[in-house]
């Protein structure tokens, strides 16, 4: 993911903040963010665990302006229960709907639309979005069952952007998988993702 963001079209700087890194989540540190990047990787409860205690700050974060960027796991977290409780709605496991393309947690390759054309994308039991009606959301891409697979929304003065596939995932990802990609392995639906949620125009309510 800090890959994706100093390559895209803004090139962000990225850091790195946890509990082996020189910064922590705070706010003084957050106060010098335009973008807070929640990860995939691990169990969602046992993650949550590790991150409940800073969760305060994220919210506030966003709350007074910044943009949350979820990516697998991280979009599980942008919900609550548990969660930072940044979306407006709820997140439930795409392998476990009617209809989805996998129905096992395994390392994949799923089709998608995004922004109504057809692609393919990395996919490790990501969540799908269940929006609260009137949402101030967009929905960037769905699932072939039509659930949500990617949205940019509101909360308070910031944003909140989360993805169930995985858009970043580069070459050395497939090779570990053994994966192909029928689309070839392309990062321009993550720029999109990246700076539709710091920068887009979102639907009022």
């Amino acid at each position: 993911m800090a890959a994706l963001l100093r390559s895209g079209p803004t090139k962000f700087r990225t850091a790195y903040c946890g509990p082996d890194e020189d910064r922590q989540i705070s706010p003084d540190e957050l106060a010098e963010a335009t973008v807070y990047v929640q990860p995939g990787g691990g169990q969602v409860n046992r993650t949550w665990r590790q991150l409940r205690d800073y969760s305060s700050y994220v919210r506030d974060f966003v709350d007074n302006g910044g943009t949350y960027l979820g990516f697998c796991l991280g979009a599980y977290l942008a919900a609550g229960n548990p969660g930072f409780g940044l979306l407006p709605g709820d997140v439930g496991q795409y392998i476990g709907t009617p209809g989805a393309s996998t129905d096992s947690d395994d390392d994949t390759v799923i089709p998608i639309t995004w922004r109504s054309q057809q692609r393919h994308m990395y996919f490790q039991d990501g969540p799908l979005f269940r929006l609260d009606d009137g949402a101030a959301a967009t929905v960037l891409a769905t699932y072939d069952t039509g659930a949500p697979a990617a949205v940019v929304a509101s909360f308070g003065s910031g944003r909140v952007g989360v993805v169930g596939p995985h858009p970043e995932a580069d070459q050395g990802w497939y090779r570990d998988a053994r994966l192909t990609n029928p689309d070839g392995i392309r990062f321009d639906l993550g720029y999109d993702f990246v700076e539709t949620a710091v920068y887009g125009q979102l639907p009022t309510k």
